[in-house]
């Protein structure tokens, strides 16, 4: 009888032995498991450009004639600005998608509303003045920093509109507090600097 009951304490801490050692290992494993999983959350997603940015050439968007289709800025009440550059009342959007160029109202690469620091006071009038082909050097050094910072959102555009049209666009750098804009009348930039930067106070003048 005692021998019985011996070989059943020994069989208890045999089973008793597994489940600790199991439990031990997969403790181990789930903590190793989930500490890669941590460090690998830290890991920076690095986004890359897939295809080359395309610029536009003075050529192409003076390019006029029945066949031309334009993408355009859409949302606006009153204006429009095309791919081209040209912006225009809305009644004066032709079926293509252009704005009607042979109106006196209609005007190409305008920076009216724009500041030196190329902030402007409406949003289609900072896209006109931002497709001017003479911009792309400040545009390309957005660019070259946006990579650099692994923006996505710039990183997903496709050519000249594109960039414009979400330079453009208000962003976090143009509030402060959250709840107000460093400048409430110029607030579309497609510089360098947020609104509120003066250009005029850094070089002196």
């Amino acid at each position: 009888m005692w021998y019985a009951a011996l070989i059943r304490f020994i069989r208890r801490r045999i089973i008793l032995g597994i489940i600790l050692t199991v439990s031990f290992v997969y403790c181990i494993l789930s903590y190793t498991g989930k500490g890669e999983f941590l460090s690998g959350g830290d890991e920076e997603i690095v986004t890359r450009r897939t295809q080359p940015f395309v610029w536009r050439t003075l050529q192409q968007h003076n390019t006029s004639g029945d066949e031309v289709t334009c993408r355009n800025s859409v949302q606006g009440m009153t204006l429009i600005v095309d791919d081209r550059g040209y912006i225009c009342p809305r009644q004066e959007v032709l079926v293509s998608g252009c704005c009607n160029d042979i109106m006196p109202s209609v005007m190409q690469y305008s920076c009216d509303t724009c500041k030196i620091n190329n902030c402007c006071e409406i949003y289609e009038y900072c896209i006109s003045c931002c497709l001017d082909p003479e911009k792309k050097d400040l545009l390309q050094n957005l660019l070259e920093k946006a990579a650099e910072e692994n923006n996505v959102i710039y990183a997903s555009v496709s050519d000249h509109f594109e960039l414009c049209l979400a330079k453009c666009r208000t962003s976090s750098k143009s509030v402060q507090h959250e709840n107000s804009y460093k400048d409430p009348i110029s607030k579309f930039c497609f510089g360098a600097h947020a609104p509120g930067y003066d250009a005029q106070v850094e070089d002196g003048s």
